[in-house]
């Protein structure tokens, strides 16, 4: 069933009505990508595929004036992401498997970096980031066994825009533009 192109219109929608505020988009967008991630019946074979190891970016959608991308996450067992940023806002809504997130303040020149706090995502779970709220964090697959899979929307084609990776040991700020697996 299809199940994306409803979603991209409301988010469209929403978009259209209230881009320019952020708690709004990032609310009722939570609310939409939740109904979206209840079912996994819609998502592509070629963007649920896990390489053999880390974690695969699969965009299924990019607005066509760049408001939003939609982007499949495919974590390979016990996967994880360097710590890093978004520098949009986003949402992420886990479809199949659990995520661990530790989130992390701005480093500080110098500092180790260390996780102010952390939580884990089921099925269902929807998270937020955002420059404004927070988004410097590290997210793996919490399940050794198996893949997991989340949706992520992005205030931005995400693939394409310059963010940051972050040295765990000295807060040290490095480039870098996460593309994506698929062409």
């Amino acid at each position: 069933m299809n199940r994306l192109d409803p979603f991209i219109a409301e988010l469209d929608a929403l978009l259209e009505r209230h881009c320019s505020d952020e708690a709004r988009v990032m609310r009722e967008g939570a609310a939409l990508l939740a109904k979206l991630v209840r079912d996994d019946d819609w998502l592509p074979a070629e963007c649920a595929r896990a390489p053999a190891a880390g974690y695969a970016q699969y965009l299924l959608h990019c607005d066509a004036r760049e408001r939003f991308a939609i982007v499949s996450f495919v974590w390979s067992p016990g996967a994880r992401t360097p710590i890093h940023d978004h520098t949009v806002w986003g949402l992420v809504g886990v479809m199949r498997g659990a995520e661990n997130c530790y989130e992390y303040d701005w480093p500080r020149p110098g500092r180790a970096m260390t996780p102010k706090a952390q939580h884990r995502m089921e099925v269902g779970a929807i998270d937020k980031v955002s420059p404004r709220i927070g988004d410097v964090h590290v997210v793996e697959n919490a399940l050794c066994d198996r893949p997991s899979i989340s949706i992520h929307v992005y205030g931005g084609n995400i693939g394409t825009l310059q963010r940051h990776v972050f040295d765990p040991a000295s807060g040290a700020i490095a480039p870098f533009v996460s593309g994506y697996s698929n062409a």
